[in-house]
């Protein structure tokens, strides 16, 4: 029956794989269809890009077709599968410089291999049929093409993909301009023409940095003395000759604060610190694919992340006026702790840009299967390890700890864990509270220790969420967990970190609901440290300032100020969450681009290398 049936082999293969790609682009990846236009379109550009990749096959001898369909259809569904991990992790579509990153992926095992699920064996179907039609006895499957039908049939299938694109166009206008917003372009025009225009982009990047000069730096420090303030709070100068201390919880969200499970408190520790600190309760991450990276990159530069990639690996050798290089000139030494490989997301190379004396990465440690959780070494033996150099390190010291056991997809035994999962249809969700308890209680281990060995009272300890642990992948179970469903209002929201600043003896101890993000640490720890840092360009704000930011920019265009959330396209009252006219966000929108972009010029281009920071504002530019 196979034999008699005369559709050719390449154009059977373009409608299996537009067809899987569709189901998974409409019923597997969370994309918003917001309204008829997207749907046709979503439902069109599958078949488009893959009728165009498999009609090459038409300028091919048979023998060929049959190869070029079989293994374009493999490296197509493997493709896929790739994102679609990622996916399920990050709620996000991989990239080009991610990709790269292949030496993380040892690291990265338990992670992968906890996004496998026994139905994604369907994606291979179609490659199961394509193999056994295209084997030598089905021969009527494949044509010698005339050179008229070749041409044409090209032709149909690249103007069946303009169509797409026009149509996208008309939809989204100016697409292509808005490449930080990965799920629009796959949405529009498939997985496989945004990442054709994702290493365009890339390629793009890596000739900035060659073509970019200082004259550059004028239009970004004359946005930065308009637009960004910084004035003194009534903290300044508090930590001056202090030891300061930052703590990195890994994945920890601020919806577990002040929570319990079964009767039992999630997190008592940060709990009770909170009482004596100051908490900001609406102080948002705001990393990118970058995660940990990014948040590290955002806390010492005051910089946004990178809108495809991480920083600590495409641009890990520009000049930058990080913290640890700032405050040399006051004395202080610098050092990272992190119990995991040096060259793991490029932090040994990055670490020495941003002016980090020492780095304590896995080689300091006694790392052992029985000290081991999840991704390395648990964080209980982790700071135990740890204080003996922070003890020896020359005084005032600015060191921070990255913490490692709340890392998806959050492993934990039974003897370590002092508290019920979740019981949800999310695997991910259930496990996360477990090992959130266990890092809140290595935490508070650490704090003892630090009052053991007599450093507590000298020190300023900042603890800060790095980024999400629970992507929007598992709505359905956050929403069982909070009792609401999740709309984009809660997505933003749940974005939202703890960051508590913890100063010894201080009595002043508040909760603070000012929206701040990540963002704004850098001048604030500068301000504590009562150093002047006028000639700078950072884009964040002291957080004991009294005047609140504009805005909290996310990476992706969405932003949240003191009245309103926008995203996805639409703008909410932010004390309510109920929609409000687009109006209200519409004059922040243009700001928020305009302020990424200029974040980005800084990066791509290596700016940095032209600023003079020892110079009077305004008259920094080396090439003047």
């Amino acid at each position: 029956m196979l034999q008699r049936f005369k559709m050719p082999l390449f154009l059977i293969a373009a409608l299996m794989f537009g067809l899987k790609s569709y189901i998974l682009y409409r019923f597997v990846f969370d994309l918003s269809i917001e309204n008829t236009m997207q749907e046709i379109i979503l439902f069109v550009n599958p078949f488009a890009t893959s009728i165009v990749i498999f009609s090459f096959a038409v300028l091919m001898k048979p023998e060929r077709q049959k190869k070029y369909i079989k293994y374009m259809a493999l490296f197509g569904t493997i493709l896929l599968y790739v994102n679609l991990g990622y996916y399920r992790n990050f709620t996000d579509f991989i990239t080009l410089p991610t990709i790269m990153q292949f030496k993380n992926l040892g690291d990265l095992g338990s992670s992968a291999t906890s996004s496998i699920k026994m139905g994604d064996i369907l994606l291979f179907v179609d490659i199961i049929i394509l193999f056994y039609l295209s084997r030598k006895s089905q021969t009527g499957l494949v044509y010698q093409f005339q050179r008229k039908s070749k041409l044409s049939i090209l032709a149909l299938s690249f103007a069946i993909l303009l169509t797409n694109f026009v149509l996208a166009e008309i939809e989204r206008p100016m697409l292509f301009k808005r490449g930080f917003d990965r799920e629009y372009l796959v949405k529009n025009v498939g997985l496989f023409n945004y990442h054709v225009y994702d290493i365009v982009i890339n390629s793009k990047t890596k000739v900035q940095k060659v073509l970019a000069d200082g004259s550059k730096l004028n239009d970004v420090e004359e946005y930065v003395d308009k637009n960004v303030d910084q004035p003194k709070s009534d903290l300044w100068g508090i930590a001056k000759d202090k030891n300061i201390i930052y703590i990195s919880l890994e994945s920890v969200q601020s919806f577990v604060i002040n929570k319990k499970i079964n009767g039992e408190e999630i997190t008592p520790f940060l709990n009770d610190l909170i009482e004596d600190s100051y908490y900001f309760k609406n102080f948002y991450h705001q990393t990118n694919l970058g995660k940990t990276s990014d948040s590290e990159f955002i806390v010492e530069n005051s910089l946004y992340p990178l809108p495809n990639g991480s920083v600590f690996f495409t641009h890990a050798q520009n000049d930058y006026h990080a913290v640890p290089e700032i405050i040399k000139d006051e004395g202080y030494y610098s050092a990272v702790f992190h119990a995991n490989n040096k060259s793991f997301w490029n932090r040994d190379v990055m670490y020495e840009s941003l002016g980090y004396d020492q780095f304590y990465s896995e080689r300091f440690y006694n790392v052992n299967k029985e000290n081991t959780i999840g991704w390395g070494l648990n964080d209980k033996s982790f700071f135990d390890q740890s204080i003996k150099y922070l003890e020896s390190m020359p005084k005032p010291f600015y060191s921070k700890f990255i913490t490692l056991t709340n890392h998806h997809p959050f492993e934990l035994d039974e003897k370590n864990a002092n508290i019920d999962q979740f019981d949800s249809n999310s695997r991910t969700l259930n496990q996360y509270f477990p090992t959130v308890r266990y890092t809140d209680e290595a935490v508070k281990q650490f704090f003892e220790q630090l009052k053991e060995s007599g450093l507590y009272e000298d020190s300023i300890i900042i603890l800060y969420g790095d980024h999400y642990g629970i992507s929007d992948y598992h709505n359905k179970a956050m929403g069982q967990f909070l009792g609401k469903k999740i709309t984009p209002y809660d997505n933003i929201q749940l974005q939202r970190v703890p960051l508590i600043v913890h100063i010894p003896g201080n009595e002043d101890d508040r909760v603070i609901d000012k929206v701040s993000g990540q963002i704004d640490l850098k001048p604030t720890v500068l301000n504590m440290l009562g150093i002047e840092n006028k000639n700078d360009i950072t884009f964040g704000t002291d957080l004991f300032a009294k005047k609140p930011n504009d805005f909290i920019a996310f990476r992706n265009g969405d932003f949240v100020n003191e009245e309103n959330v926008f995203t996805e396209g639409t703008c909410y009252d932010r004390k309510t969450g109920e929609e409000v006219d687009m109006k209200a966000c519409e004059p922040l929108k243009d700001k928020v681009l305009e302020e990424l972009g200029y974040s980005d010029e800084l990066i791509y281009g290596d700016l940095f290398r032209f600023f003079d920071f020892g110079n009077t504002p305004n008259n920094q530019n080396k090439n003047k």
